[in-house]
């Protein structure tokens, strides 16, 4: 527990000025965003919303992997998503190296052989970006009639730049 004593700590605080907003499961604006584990990137602050407002599903690289579908299947279909933005960032250190070289800089750090796994590297960001789009229009389980945008943040400005396919 002493590893987490500050997360705890910064509940009780949290708790002692917390006022439930009775939200609901559902994403009150209809989104769900696919962005990056990043801790640079504030989704719902990006996209001016708050609580309740969206999904956020997030991993390494922002990509839509099959627990990304498995997830859009339950929010498309009974948490209230029809739109989706999947949202990749500048500087990730996804887009930084091959997956050989994101592999072995894992070995190096810590001595654990990785290759059995696929990281997912980005070698063209645009063009993972727009495959990771055609995924989730193509995906024949999602409710009818979701709509799929792309837009890249850059973690520099704060500017959201759209993807136009």
């Amino acid at each position: 527990m002493e590893n987490f004593a500050d997360l705890l700590k910064a509940n009780e605080e949290f708790v002692a000025s917390f006022k439930s907003e009775a939200l609901g499961g559902a994403a009150l604006k209809g989104l769900a965003i696919v962005t990056c584990m990043d801790s640079r990137i504030d989704p719902l602050r990006i996209v001016g919303m708050h609580a309740g407002d969206a999904k956020i599903l997030r991993n390494a690289g922002a990509r839509v992997t099959e627990d990304v579908l498995r997830t859009l299947i339950l929010a498309t279909h009974l948490l209230g998503v029809n739109r989706v933005l999947v949202m990749p960032h500048t500087d990730c250190r996804m887009a930084s190296g091959t997956e050989d070289e994101i592999h072995a800089a894992i070995k190096e750090s810590s001595g654990v052989d990785t290759r059995s796994i696929e990281i997912r590297t980005v070698k063209d960001p645009l063009a993972a970006l727009e495959k990771d789009i055609l995924r989730i229009e193509t995906y024949p389980f999602l409710k009818e009639g979701v709509k799929v945008m792309g837009a890249i943040y850059d973690v520099k400005s704060g500017k959201l730049s759209p993807v136009n396919l």
